[in-house]
């Protein structure tokens, strides 16, 4: 099977929804975080990087996301679909996407009902959050491009 990509309007969406952060911080998870919502056990609290630093790590990460999503995703998709799947993995990771509805749907071929599903991704810590809903929304239009 074809290996997805993700273009540029991927990108962009996850920019913007991150933000670009040169020092470290706790994101509303509690995760320390830096760049572009870069988080792991290389983020260090006061940690500064530059902003070239922030982009090889986006590179990186969305490589990351895009590897989970084609072990994750069994059926072929538009460079839309995938772009919008990979930044939901960017966000809530694959551990928690492997077993939710949605994939289950999209490797259904049920594009109507998992496109439905975004808008059940926005809570942090089992509160709403509207910058999760605004970024579900947007990656739903991108899912649907």
């Amino acid at each position: 099977m074809q290996e997805n990509k993700v273009d540029a309007r991927c990108i962009e969406l996850i920019k913007l929804y991150e933000g670009l952060r040169l020092k470290s911080y706790r994101c509303p998870a509690g995760l320390l975080t830096i760049g572009y919502g870069h988080t792991g056990p290389d983020v260090l609290e006061g940690q500064s990087i530059t902003e070239k630093m922030a982009e090889s790590l986006l590179f990186l990460d969305v490589q990351e996301a895009l590897n989970s999503l084609n072990k994750l995703v069994k059926v072929p998709l538009s460079l839309g679909q995938a772009g919008a799947l990979t930044s939901m993995l960017f966000n809530f990771g694959a551990k928690a996407l492997a077993i939710s509805t949605l994939f289950w749907l999209v490797n259904q071929k049920d594009f109507v009902l998992a496109e439905q599903q975004f808008s059940r991704w926005i809570y942090v810590n089992g509160v709403s959050s509207d910058g999760l809903r605004r970024r579900r929304a947007a990656e739903r239009r991108l899912f649907t491009s």
